[in-house]
């Protein structure tokens, strides 16, 4: 076996359909287009989202709402969700980024915000982007401290 005798498998490649190379090919004519009509002529590319002159779909619906440009978005823990991680000795004395980073509950590029939902027990020292009010409540009557970056 050398290169000048490979040979794809029996069966695996087809001919190409040649279009409008003569009737004898039986793809002459109208090359397969059909007659007449926008489609059959050269050069046709039909608007995204067209509907044969019908009312498109995004013009049909009415619009309402906006997007906040200046909205911040923060990735919410709970204090359940930390309790957990001390009950499992994945924490100790104190929560960070790098930490929760670690442990998978957030992206590097995110920001942190502490939610107040499930009891506290732990001593823990929280550094976070942002607190809610009951959680930062929690944290200093378990004898911690909530710390924002």
């Amino acid at each position: 076996m050398n290169l000048s005798n490979l040979k794809p498998a029996k069966g695996s490649v087809k001919n190409k359909k040649r279009i409008a190379r003569g009737q004898g090919s039986g793809h002459g004519g109208t090359a397969t287009r059909g007659h007449k009509g926008q489609k059959s002529r050269s050069g046709y590319s039909k608007k995204v989202g067209f509907e044969g002159g019908q009312m498109p779909l995004q013009r049909r619906v009415p619009k309402f709402g906006f997007k906040n440009i200046n909205r911040i978005d923060y990735k919410g823990i709970n204090l359940d969700t930390i309790q957990a991680l001390v009950d499992a000795k994945k924490i100790k004395d104190e929560v960070t980024f790098e930490i929760l980073l670690a442990n998978g509950l957030v992206r590097k590029n995110e920001l942190v915000k502490i939610l107040g939902r499930g009891a506290l027990t732990a001593k823990l020292n929280v550094t976070a982007h942002k607190f809610t009010a009951t959680a930062q409540a929690a944290i200093e009557a378990s004898g911690g401290t909530a710390t924002n970056l």
